[in-house]
């Protein structure tokens, strides 16, 4: 963020993030979107709201402990939403996820309009950003591919392996709200966005292990099969994979930049440059 703002992130248990995971300068205090009185604490002194929420081993839901996109994502933000306006905040920026729209059935995105449409309607100065695949040094999707890279000879990943994704390197999502937070130019718009390149899911692994060092077989492994496994592993502790989850992690959906490079001055990474910074 620009050095004259104060950062507070919100977390529901700030003794838990590791020291390796803190941004120097930023201060880590208790919050819950489930709850409305450390929501209002948390907001004194605000003037800005940046929304992420999400739950625990997201994709892979698990309704019994109430981790859903619809509990999360949709009434999480709306709750989020009716603190902002309690508060006073009159700027709300929220990452939603690409291919949000209206129409859309999956429960993922039914969360997301849901929650867009509570930003919307507001009354702050909203700013929505759908992001493609995220990658980075903290990221729970690429990186598994990296373990199994580390680990084993073979790196298995779900599909044909010729879904093509926009993979965006978490630096520039962090570069794009910091440029959107004091810009009036990007109120009450939404944002597509995407890396420069439009990559399979078998070349972006490859492109993982050639900035490893590492030759490994990449191993698809067929949808329909995948989700009958799910339907069996589903129930292991920790929900290792779901049937829904196997489809989310196998769409595609493309993004439009074109109102992003418009409006703001950014460069996005290429995936073997954003890999590179830190593998």
């Amino acid at each position: 963020m620009n050095n004259r703002e104060t950062v507070v992130v919100l977390t529901r248990k700030p003794n838990d993030v590791p020291r390796s995971r803190r941004v120097a300068g930023a201060y880590y205090i208790e919050g819950d979107v489930f709850n409305a009185d450390s929501l209002k604490k948390a907001l004194e002194g605000c003037d800005a709201v940046i929304h992420a929420v999400q739950f625990e081993n997201a994709p892979f839901e698990d309704a019994r402990k109430g981790l859903t996109y619809e509990k999360v994502d949709g009434e999480g933000t709306e709750r989020l939403v009716a603190a902002v306006k309690e508060a006073g905040i009159k700027r709300l920026l929220y990452i939603s996820g690409a291919g949000t729209r209206e129409g859309r059935t999956e429960p993922w995105f039914k969360a997301k309009i849901r929650a867009e449409q509570a930003v919307r309607t507001s009354g702050a100065n909203w700013t929505i950003f759908r992001p493609s695949w995220i990658y980075g040094p903290q990221d729970k999707s690429l990186n598994k591919f990296s373990l199994f890279a580390r680990i084993a000879p073979v790196v298995p990943i779900i599909g044909t392996g010729r879904e093509k994704i926009q993979p965006v390197y978490i630096e520039d999502i962090a570069n794009i709200v910091n440029l959107s937070l004091n810009n009036s130019a990007t109120f009450e718009k939404t944002f597509d966005i995407g890396g420069p390149e439009v990559l399979s899911m078998k070349k972006i692994v490859q492109t993982m292990l050639e900035v490893q060092g590492k030759k490994r077989i990449i191993l698809p492994q067929p949808k329909a099969l995948m989700k009958i496994i799910a339907s069996v592993v589903q129930y292991l502790p920790g929900r290792p994979l779901t049937p829904d989850g196997v489809d989310f992690v196998t769409m595609e959906e493309y993004v439009d930049t074109t109102l992003l490079r418009q409006t703001l001055p950014i460069e996005l990474t290429p995936l073997k440059k954003g890999l590179s910074a830190y593998m």
